[in-house]
């Protein structure tokens, strides 16, 4: 989705309004959502969250909506809907077609976090814009505070952070394999000055990650 998206220069961000809830649950399966509480017995008339199959439910209903949009003038996940253009004119023009879309379909927005014709924006914790896609700064800045493990599953918290990124860093898998054999099973945890410098690389190349640029 990162790809399909990045390299316009305008873009439009809209956050649907309370998500799940705006879908109705058949009165025939509402009783299937029923809870008990000190006040009694209830049960939903809308879509909760929690319930199972619910996102892949809410995603299915999202992309009907939009279907002749989708990967067009726009893309959506879940509540978030990213529309573009390659001019300010034709994005604005897609935007008033979303936006009529919603009003047809009463969908609600949530007003406050929607952003109108900006240059970039924060999608899957990247960045994308004109240029392409890059790493979120925040989201460094804290791999960049992260401590020196001391144990599995503070190596195993590493990549977590860093794995998102990993296609923004040349040879990471190379980088990552004296990391990596710390996590073999039964296997005996050295922090030795190799993973140390390792570790420090690989933070290191995340600071100074390029902006990627989509295939053409």
């Amino acid at each position: 989705m990162l790809e399909r998206i990045s390299g316009h220069p305008f873009y439009c961000f809209l956050d649907g309004y309370s998500g799940y809830f705006q879908i109705e649950i058949d009165v025939e399966d509402q009783e299937k959502t029923t809870f008990t509480c000190p006040f009694g017995t209830y049960a939903y008339r809308r879509m909760p969250f929690g319930l199972c199959n619910v996102p892949a439910t809410f995603q299915r209903c999202m992309l009907s909506i939009f279907s002749d949009m989708v990967e067009h003038i726009m893309v959506v996940f879940m509540d978030d809907i990213i529309i573009y253009g390659s001019a300010f004119d034709e994005c604005l023009v897609n935007l008033e077609a979303v936006l009529n879309r919603c009003i047809e379909k009463d969908l609600v927005l949530n007003w406050e976090k929607c952003h109108f014709m900006v240059q970039q924006g924060i999608v899957l914790g990247h960045i994308i814009s004109k240029q392409g896609i890059e790493v979120d700064k925040a989201k460094v800045e804290l791999i960049v505070k992260f401590p020196s493990p001391t144990n599995v599953k503070g190596v195993r918290q590493f990549f977590g952070h860093v794995g998102f990124y990993r296609r923004f860093i040349k040879d990471f898998s190379k980088l990552a394999k004296l990391l990596c054999e710390l996590l073999v099973k039964d296997a005996k945890f050295i922090w030795d000055d190799r993973c140390q410098r390792s570790f420090e690389e690989l933070k290191l190349f995340l600071t100074t990650a390029p902006i990627v640029r989509a295939p053409n």
